[in-house]
């Protein structure tokens, strides 16, 4: 047996069959009505069977009123409970774990699918790339939302818990709410819940601790949280290992290590050169982070090939390997890990060659395998980036319209 093979036991006792993650990507496969789908769940059927330990999805929204992407799945009640469950239960007979990761995006969000962007402060996006580069204002948050907001993330995680999920993921990293809260750059208030450190982590911590309060103790919840934010005057290194020692003396099960936002992408961006050399994101923040916490820490970004990811683990600098891309194209990558049967999991795209289109897909391209997987297919390494544009751009202009006709009867 490899170290990867290995099982680890989180905080509260529950246990992950071994070190492979898949982490969430962005799969926009609910329907119009932003509910979960026969595709989507046939996709986790199908990861189900990779050999991960655990399987993280992409974004669930906790509000419909504010929507990351066109076909985020939205769970802010019961209505699609049979659904749920049946998405929870894609896993059954596999012993592995699948964890809910929820969000709300607040200024980071596609304004032709929002009426109104909300978040900490009113600060706008710099550059939208996949978020339709709006320069719109956001409206600032009043602390009776706030509020409203936190409880949102109680009662989906109640939800997920009870439909049949095994753990949730809070994102509070690449640029979405809980990231915003916590960055200076984008939280310039002046009320408990901004200036100091202190204040800027209120808004996560009241979220895991109503989380907490709603599932309990024996219920995993984990983080996705920015090692940085990699922009001038934003979250910092040394705050967000402050953040990690808070978010362990809470009792947080797992925290995943991540970075950059859609301003300053550095989860998709170039690669510094120590980076190449290690193949792995974030390394150097991981190494700072295992000195002041003993809560399983999950790395994510840049692993490609099974002998790093072995020797990551075995290193004691990381617990848990978190993949992401290579799912799309590998779906049996756990497998083909411990099988040895693959050793390096390649994820080179075609692109169209015009860069603000490209931005977008490093993100889309890898959406449309997803939906293969879904569909039954297998994935195409050569599938056409002029084509999954297209059909992108139609679906935002059709969730648009969408959206426009039910204001318009609600006006009514």
């Amino acid at each position: 047996m490899t170290v990867l093979e290995k099982e680890m036991i989180l905080p509260n006792g529950s246990i992950l069959k071994n070190r492979i993650a898949k982490s969430a990507m962005s799969e926009n496969l609910s329907n119009k009505n932003n509910e979960p789908t026969a595709t989507l769940i046939e996709l986790y059927k199908k990861w189900a069977q990779s050999g991960a330990g655990l399987l993280i999805t992409g974004n669930i929204m906790i509000d419909s009123k504010a929507i990351g992407e066109p076909r985020n799945v939205v769970v802010e009640n019961r209505k699609n409970f049979g659904m749920l469950k049946e998405w929870a239960e894609s896993v059954k007979g596999t012993n592995t774990q699948l964890w809910a990761q929820i969000n709300h995006p607040g200024r980071q969000a596609m304004e032709p699918i929002n009426k109104d962007l909300k978040a900490p402060s009113a600060v706008p996006l710099k550059s939208g790339g996949r978020k339709n580069a709006t320069k719109k204002i956001p409206i600032a948050l009043s602390e009776s939302q706030i509020l409203a907001i936190i409880e949102s993330f109680g009662n989906t995680a109640i939800i997920l818990k009870d439909a049949g999920f095994t753990g949730v993921q809070i994102h509070g990293a690449h640029g979405y709410l809980v990231s915003q809260f916590l960055s200076p750059y984008t939280n310039i208030r002046s009320d408990k819940w901004g200036g100091s450190l202190e204040n800027r982590a209120r808004f996560v911590i009241e979220v895991y601790r109503k989380i907490r309060s709603k599932v309990g103790r024996s219920f995993p919840i984990g983080i996705k949280l920015n090692s940085a934010d990699f922009q001038k005057g934003g979250f910092s290194e040394e705050e967000s290992i402050e953040v990690v020692k808070i978010l362990s003396k809470e009792g947080i099960d797992l925290i995943e290590i991540s970075g950059g936002t859609y301003e300053a992408p550095a989860m998709m961006g170039k690669r510094k050169k120590s980076t190449i050399i290690r193949e792995v994101y974030f390394m150097d923040y991981i190494e700072k982070a295992r000195k002041i916490t003993t809560t399983p820490l999950m790395l994510t970004g840049g692993f490609r090939t099974a002998s790093v990811m072995k020797d990551n683990v075995a290193s004691n600098q990381v617990d848990i390997i978190g993949i992401a891309r290579p799912f799309a194209l590998y779906p049996n990558i756990g497998n083909e890990i411990f099988n040895k049967s693959q050793t390096n999991f390649n994820t080179k795209i075609k692109k169209t060659g015009v860069k603000g289109i490209d931005g977008a897909m490093n993100i889309i391209w890898y959406e449309a395998q997803i939906k293969r997987l879904g569909k039954g297919k297998a994935p195409k390494p050569d599938l056409n980036p002029w084509l999954v544009f297209i059909k992108y751009s139609w679906l935002i202009l059709e969730t648009k319209l969408i959206r426009n006709k039910k204001t318009s009867f609600n006006k009514l």
